[in-house]
């Protein structure tokens, strides 16, 4: 017999080789009709493994992210079969599951793949899946597993073997396919009723520039036929919300190619809402004790290399820039957190004037790969609403409380009510992707945990998850279509203060080695925006967005009242501008609606004699003749529901 731990603590017996399957039908028949994937021991299993040994097991469904990856990635394989079969030759090479559906790189040689050819593909895919072939996973030699693909004549799988171990190669077989593979498959392929090709892209093999170009293939799938139709809705209603799109329309931002790939241009309107967001965080930080600091563009090489930033992040990084003085470099700044380490450690500090609070819009550059740069969510350069906490141990969790409040007054008041925290630990499997001391690791871990804990925040511990010098707690926000971002971050960081050699002076007169707090509620300026775009639709709250009213005249002689009330909404407070093209009114009206301004004033005879404003809300809610000082008062009260103090 072997003993299996369940999530909740409570342990079971089975009988040594029983499968993850044979244990959910031991809690109930409903849970085993579900079960589609499991980890035991922290590793991915098909629910028909057989169990060996004692250990903890986590039991996967659909409604579970394990479970969605699990059936993603076994539709990938499905993917690639119908792909062997269409297109005779052809050669695989990985296909991962990713956050909505899952991708298969493919080198076609001679073949061409289009949009014409997606039906064909979807339909040859179900004809598989509708098999219900088992998927079952068998260990290969490395000598077995090279010749198979050289028999195939398949270079890009020879060249992933040869950096595998012997004894650590598995294939997964279904039907006639078989592939490469490390395991996570739901039980066979009948579980798959819905298939669908979304686009092809082009990807070069293990996005290197200077090796071939594949195909990418994007597909998703879904066990039910209805959750395909609600996500391809949610696809349009996306393809309308789609930054790039809002931001072009409503004059925010644009790229050029003379200035570079990755490096957005914020137009005056842009600007100003960047102002806003930017005034917004520095009031609130002012209250939280904040202090703002300006740091420059570039720092020396050895200023990365101290820190750590570049040996992980080097071939991220632009290309060190080379001064006239000999072995001198310098690099465009990746992280700001070095810069603000040197403004610490110029001024001595004791134990009584701590925690010290730095905080800046710093903006940094990393070379992204121009197949990876995508409107302002993937960009080289941009502004992050940086902040590090220089405290003592006792200090660290009462800090990161802090922390956590101001992230959920700036995440509320821009509407972002829906969410999970993460807690971000290290992989105990992969201590090399980590810097640091283990016990501060653990002292690390415990605080974020607690404070999480104290705040009721709901929260999951992602193993692998945290970044290279210390834990971290991620806010993972739903938009107005369901879809998860991740916004707003914390990171406890023992290591920094260590390799930059900060100090303070203690009670007893001794020096002592800060802890430091990371913090970002936006993440960055530019995905922050363009996330914000995508959930209110370019409909902002009424404190954000650039112009809060446009003022129309109904003719050429109703423009000396049109600029009085222009003026009238300036003095109450009003962001506002005036239309007085020589165009009808209802044509203003219209292109004002796809302005997305909030209030549309309308001025004509009758305003005029009566020294009133016709309103019209964005949507088209007529408010009738008021006065400017009503529109005031029922603006500042939606302002005010929505922005509280902090």
């Amino acid at each position: 017999m072997i003993e299996i731990t369940l999530p909740d603590g409570k342990t079971v017996e089975y009988p040594k080789g029983s499968t993850p399957l044979d244990v959910a039908r031991g809690i109930s028949e409903g849970l085993a009709r579900n079960v589609i994937s499991a980890r035991f021991n922290n590793r991915k299993v098909e629910a028909s493994t057989p169990l060996e040994t004692d250990g903890k097991l986590i039991l996967y469904t659909w409604s579970d992210e394990e479970g969605k990856k699990a059936f993603w990635h076994s539709s990938s394989h499905v993917l690639a079969q119908a792909l062997e079969e269409l297109y005779p030759g052809i050669k695989l090479t990985i296909g991962p599951a990713i956050d909505s559906g899952f991708y298969y790189d493919v080198d076609f040689g001679e073949h061409t793949l289009s949009e014409k050819d997606f039906l064909a593909i979807e339909k040859k895919a179900l004809e598989i899946a509708r098999g219900k072939h088992d998927f079952r996973m068998r260990e290969v030699s490395k000598k077995d597993a090279l010749g198979y693909y050289e028999k195939e004549g398949n270079p890009y799988k020879v060249e992933l073997i040869e950096n595998l171990e012997d004894g650590d190669i598995t294939f997964c077989d279904h039907d006639t396919f078989t592939d490469l593979c490390r395991g996570g498959h739901i039980p066979n392929t009948g579980l798959i009723k819905a298939f669908k090709v979304l686009s092809v892209a082009g990807a070069y093999w293990r996005g290197d520039e200077n090796r071939p170009q594949l195909t990418r293939v994007y597909g998703i799938s879904f066990p039910k036929q209805k959750e395909l139709t609600e996500y391809l809705e949610m696809l349009e209603e996306a393809k309308k919300r789609d930054h790039r799109k809002l931001g072009k329309e409503l004059e925010l931002f644009t790229f050029s190619q003379k200035v570079g790939q990755g490096l957005p241009l914020w137009l005056p309107k842009g600007a100003a809402l960047r102002e806003r967001l930017e005034q917004f965080l520095k009031k609130a930080q002012k209250k939280a004790g904040y202090e703002m600091v300006v740091t420059p563009h570039i720092g020396q090489k050895e200023l990365y290399v101290t820190s750590g930033h570049y040996a992980k992040y080097g071939e991220d990084s632009f290309q060190p820039i080379h001064t006239p003085r000999e072995d001198e470099e310098f690099l465009l700044k990746p992280m700001n957190c070095p810069h603000h380490c040197e403004i610490y450690r110029a001024t001595p500090f004791s134990y009584r004037e701590l925690p010290k609070r730095y905080a800046e819009f710093g903006t940094v550059y990393r070379y992204e790969q121009s197949g990876e740069l995508h409107g302002l969510t993937r960009v080289r350069g941009f502004t992050q609403d940086d902040a590090h906490i220089f405290c003592t141990h006792d200090q660290v969790e009462s800090e990161f409380m802090n922390v956590i409040d101001l992230t959920l007054y700036v995440l509320g008041s821009l509407g972002f009510d829906k969410f999970t925290a993460q807690v971000s630990i290290r992989d105990p499997e992969n201590p090399d992707k980590y810097i640091g001391d283990t016990a501060n690791w653990e002292k690390a871990e415990a605080a974020i945990i607690n404070a999480a804990t104290e705040k009721g925040l709901d929260f999951v511990i992602e193993p692998g998850e945290a970044a290279f010098y210390g834990p971290k707690l991620d806010f993972m926000i739903k938009d107005a279509l369901g879809r998860q971002w991740q916004l707003g971050t914390i990171q406890v960081d023992y290591t920094l203060p260590e390799r930059f050699d900060l100090t303070y002076k203690g009670s007893d007169n001794e020096l002592h080695r800060p802890v430091m707090i990371h913090r970002a509620p936006f993440g960055s300026m530019e995905r922050f925006v363009a996330l914000l775009l995508e959930h209110t639709g370019g409909n902002f709250p009424l404190w954000l967005t650039p112009q809060q009213a446009i003022v129309l005249p109904v003719s050429e002689k109703h423009e000396k009242y049109a600029q009085k009330v222009l003026n009238s909404l300036e003095n109450h407070e009003i962001r506002a501008l005036l239309d007085a093209r020589s165009e009808t009114v209802g044509r203003k009206i219209r292109e004002a609606e796809m302005g997305k301004y909030p209030f549309m004033i309308i001025v004509g005879d009758q305003e005029q004699a009566d020294g009133t404003i016709s309103v019209r809300r964005h949507g088209g809610e007529d408010l009738g003749s008021i006065t400017v000082e009503a529109l005031s008062g029922l603006v500042n009260a939606e302002i005010n529901s929505t922005l509280k103090s902090f």
